[in-house]
C-alpha cells in the first residue's frame, strides 16, 4: 500500500481551536485512516492513525 498524499485531502480544524492559529488539523480517508498535522506547518510532517485508534481520542 502506498502512503496517501496529504496535499490531496480536505483538512479541518476543531471548532474549539479559537483564532490563535495554534491547533491541529485532521483529515480522513474513507473512515480507514486519520491524518493529523500542525496548522502552522501544513507542508510539515503528518501523523497517520487507523480510524479506530483515532476514535479513542474523541470524547464520548
Amino acid at each position: 500500500m502506498t502512503a496517501p498524499d496529504p496535499s490531496k485531502r480536505v483538512w479541518r480544524r476543531s471548532s474549539r481551536s479559537g483564532g490563535s492559529g495554534a491547533c491541529v488539523e485532521v483529515a480522513s480517508i474513507q473512515g480507514v485512516l486519520a491524518m493529523v498535522r500542525d496548522s502552522k506547518d501544513p507542508a510539515g510532517p503528518v501523523l497517520s492513525f487507523p480510524a479506530a485508534a483515532w476514535l479513542s481520542f474523541l470524547p464520548r
